[in-house]
């Protein structure tokens, strides 16, 4: 697919230079990095549904196991 962009003539010169560096070209950097922001999007997606999955199983799964009869001090006494 072929679009047009309009982007300021200083950008595009340093972008040349900078294609020319990775030996690539201009049309190559540009898919690059909307290839490299399509996956960014993706995997914050994924990460996103995981944790409203998780937050989902805490409402679902949470339960009171009645009152707190000990104190932390308790849990490192020594015999």
């Amino acid at each position: 697919m072929k679009i047009t962009l309009s982007l300021d003539e200083k950008v595009v010169k340093k972008a040349r230079r900078l294609a020319v560096e990775r030996d690539t070209t201009l049309t190559g950097l540009v898919r690059e990095y909307l290839e490299h922001l399509v996956a960014e999007a993706a995997t914050t997606e994924r990460k996103r549904r995981g944790q409203r999955a998780l937050e989902r199983s805490f409402q679902k799964y949470h339960f009171k196991m009645g009152k707190r009869t000990w104190k932390r001090a308790d849990l490192y006494e020594r015999p």
